[in-house]
């Protein structure tokens, strides 16, 4: 008699554990892909820096250089001047930040805690300048600062308007973040006998310590990554900023035989660096305020 094979019924657990390491792996697969797409151009950058004029300049490309040239970041440092484009960044960023944190506080604090007629048109108008773009206020701006206040080729026009709101998108960030914060806190401080302002500053801002990080690293971004405004109001070589020194030294002519481009990226990279550094200090700070500022609208 033959004999009957009987064929075991599989096991629908194990089965659905198996779809499930074999999406997760999928998953991570598509990320790390993703993640050195988007991390190449910066590779790059970085391997340019190190190599000679030469190099860059092969074809093909090679990925890597030679023998790496690490004193392309101390010429790039000495033929320009670095510290001085660095110095005027430093400066508008100190001076602005404490602006665009104290204004959008306490224009957020406005909207989030105090009930006042024509609030939520005045909302809805101060994130409608979200869609204007910077372009068409720039020539009105310009005309103000040049006729009445005499301002050009000094650091005011990057200045003052930190001081005067600090942005839509910092004050929505800051509203939102005080909106997750209930308001039985406030009750209790005001039947202690505190104030609007010693709520604020006792109570809330060291609650608002995340969204207020996340706002003085989008300020710091904004400020040392700008290009137009320095570029439009700045014209002495001593007032320029890291950005549009490294545009005056991109323009500069090139040595006979000698291409620049390694010293280009070694400057880029030198640019690079306060920012990177100042988001992994504060990286965790950073993720919360982004994540916490859409829990209640």
């Amino acid at each position: 008699m033959a004999a009957i094979s009987v064929r075991q019924p599989s096991n629908p657990l194990i089965s659905a554990q198996s779809r499930k390491n074999a999406a997760r792996w999928l998953t991570y697969g598509l990320l790390l892909l993703s993640g050195l797409l988007f991390c190449f151009p910066f590779f790059w950058t970085i391997s340019t820096s190190l190599k000679t004029g030469q190099e860059t300049v092969l074809v093909p490309p090679t990925f890597l250089p030679e023998v790496a040239q690490w004193h392309n970041y101390v010429t790039v440092w000495t033929t320009q001047p670095m510290a001085v484009w660095i110095r005027n960044s430093a400066i508008i960023i100190v001076a602005s930040l404490p602006g665009a944190l104290i204004t959008s506080t306490l224009v957020s604090y406005a909207f989030a805690r105090f009930e006042f007629p024509g609030r939520g048109f005045l909302f809805m108008i101060l994130l409608s300048t979200l869609m204007l773009p910077y372009e068409v206020t720039l020539i009105p701006q310009y005309i103000i600062y040049q006729k009445y206040f005499g301002w050009i080729d000094t650091f005011w026009p990057l200045i003052i308007p930190s001081w005067a709101g600090g942005g839509a998108f910092t004050i929505f960030l800051m509203r939102q973040f005080l909106l997750s914060i209930p308001r039985d806190l406030d009750d209790a401080a005001r039947v202690d006998g505190a104030n609007s302002f010693q709520i604020l500053w006792s109570i809330l801002v060291p609650l608002c310590r995340p969204a207020l990080a996340t706002v003085a690293i989008l300020q710091f971004l904004s400020q040392w990554n700008d290009f137009l405004g320095p570029f439009v109001y700045l014209s002495s070589p001593q007032h320029f900023t890291m950005s549009l020194g490294l545009r005056f030294f991109q323009t500069l002519p090139e040595t006979v035989g000698e291409p620049k481009t390694h010293l280009l990226m070694a400057a880029t990279m030198i640019m690079a660096a306060p920012a990177i550094a100042l988001f992994f200090a504060f990286q965790r700070y950073f993720v919360r305020g982004i994540v916490m500022t859409g829990i209640k609208g």
